[in-house]
């Protein structure tokens, strides 16, 4: 048993054992965030090579998120069952060696594999490293570790395009898989050393919840993305109906569970229900601006793809560079408070881009982009450590498995919102998408805030 690993259940560990356990933490996070952000900047040169259409090839990435999708949940009641620590020395070990899977293979069939492999690791870090967090730190600066952790996955956004252009310059797209084994090693040494061991639940897994959920996940993704194409038709209406079939019966399975794979009794929560919620308008605003800014920077301000990608970096700089003080301001102010005020200047920062100058300097861009990531910096530590403390102890591996589905469900929904929108609005398509995502924050904002009346309605009663 690593040192220290039994105080973590009481309140976090140690100072020097607390910095070895959030190693290991942020060089996992680390890992899987800066993995999927050079895979998608490489995405002509993999396809090329295993020769696979553009519309094909996007299963390089749809292979990873929506398995990963689709795990996260189960993960986290198998983390519950066995131990947050264990599932993520387990998902360390399934990322390396589908890494190493990747970049051995020769076709898009077996890379889409690979890739899944990648994402079932990937949701086993994920789905719980939320969880270990509240068993490293303190209550009392527990809002530092949720910053850290959010700061983590901004680096390796905005790392990731960097490091893919450094790669592709002299090696193969191979080499952006490889590269994850010194690091893997890094995290897997760590996780191995100084996780602490967490209580462990004695619970049944519900397998027929987890092939719902599945069914139910996969089913609304493909059929999305049927209508994102512009195929539609019986098809993509008959996936949308499996979807709300399966998903209904597993929500209903839910219902009589003492431990429910979905969590229907933290969602039940209205302080759970409205951070989860925030947190998902807060990905389909950001996911709104990340996927539509690109095009919008290349084809209406004519930049070239390395102003865009310089100038696009401002918004994960601008995270990094806040999330210290975030930390901070999380562990004294009420999430109602930072959130709401997060939201609305992310809101501000898409609608002055969507209200840009027709010529536009870099520097009128740059701004704008800073002044909303700054806002989003504000909004995800404190509304996650509102739905960690929302939760009983004994289901906080629920907890964490939801702040992962709110991200990616927020992303996945969101960038089918953006093909929809570019799809079906044929007059200036990028300038309406950054007016949604703003609309999307500003609604964030708005529920965000109404945990105040919550919270004083608690104080009267």
């Amino acid at each position: 048993m690593p040192p220290d690993s039994q105080s973590s259940a009481a309140d976090g560990l140690a100072k020097s054992a607390r910095l070895r356990a959030m190693t290991a933490v942020a060089t996992a996070v680390l890992l899987s965030a800066l993995d999927y952000t050079v895979v998608n900047v490489a995405m002509p040169s993999i396809g090329h090579d295993v020769h696979a259409s553009d519309s094909a090839a996007i299963w390089i990435i749809n292979a990873y998120q929506v398995t990963s999708l689709v795990a996260l949940l189960p993960v986290a009641s198998l983390g519950e069952k066995f131990g947050h620590a264990r599932m993520c020395r387990i998902g360390l070990v399934l990322f390396v060696l589908a890494s190493l899977l990747c970049a051995a293979s020769q076709s898009l069939p077996e890379l889409a594999l690979a890739r899944a492999l990648q994402g079932l690791g990937s949701a086993c870090i994920l789905g719980v490293n939320a969880a270990l967090i509240r068993f490293i730190y303190p209550a009392r600066i527990l809002g530092r570790g949720i910053a850290l952790n959010a700061l983590v996955i901004a680096l390796g956004t905005a790392l990731g395009p960097s490091v893919a252009a450094a790669v592709l310059s002299f090696a193969s797209w191979k080499w952006l898989f490889l590269i994850n084994l010194p690091l893997g090693g890094l995290a897997m040494y760590f996780a191995a050393t100084a996780l602490p061991a967490t209580p462990r639940a004695r619970v049944t897994f519900d397998w027929q919840s987890a092939v719902l959920l599945a069914i139910g996940l996969v089913a609304l993704v493909a059929g999305g993305d049927n209508f994102a194409q512009g195929k539609g038709g019986v098809f993509g209406f008959l996936l949308l109906a499996l979807s709300f079939v399966s998903l209904g019966l597993m929500v209903r399975m839910q219902l009589a569970r003492s431990h429910p794979l979905l969590p229907v009794d933290l969602l039940a929560r209205p302080d759970f229900a409205i951070a989860f919620t925030t947190s998902v308008l807060a990905f389909i605003a950001s996911n709104f601006f990340i996927i539509s800014m690109p095009f919008n920077l290349a084809n209406v301000l004519h930049r070239n793809p390395v102003e865009t990608g310089l100038i696009i970096t401002a918004w994960p700089v601008a995270i990094v560079l806040t999330a210290p003080l975030v930390g901070r301001l999380a562990d004294r102010y009420p999430a109602a408070t930072l959130t709401s005020l997060g939201m609305v200047i992310v809101s501000l920062g898409f609608l002055l881009l969507c209200f840009l100058p027709a010529h536009p300097s870099d520097i009128d861009i740059v701004w704008r982009i800073a002044l909303a990531g700054c806002g989003f910096s504000l909004v995800q530590p404190p509304n996650n450590r509102a739905m960690l403390t929302a939760a009983p102890k004994h289901r906080i591996s629920g907890a964490s498995g939801m702040i992962s589905v709110s991200r990616l469900s927020g992303q996945t929904f969101g960038g089918m919102l953006v093909a929809l929108t570019l799809g079906l609005v044929h007059s200036s398509p990028n300038k309406t998408c950054l007016a949604l995502a703003a609309l999307a924050a500003f609604t964030g904002a708005a529920l965000s805030f109404s945990r105040v009346f919550f919270e004083t309605g608690r104080q009267i009663g």
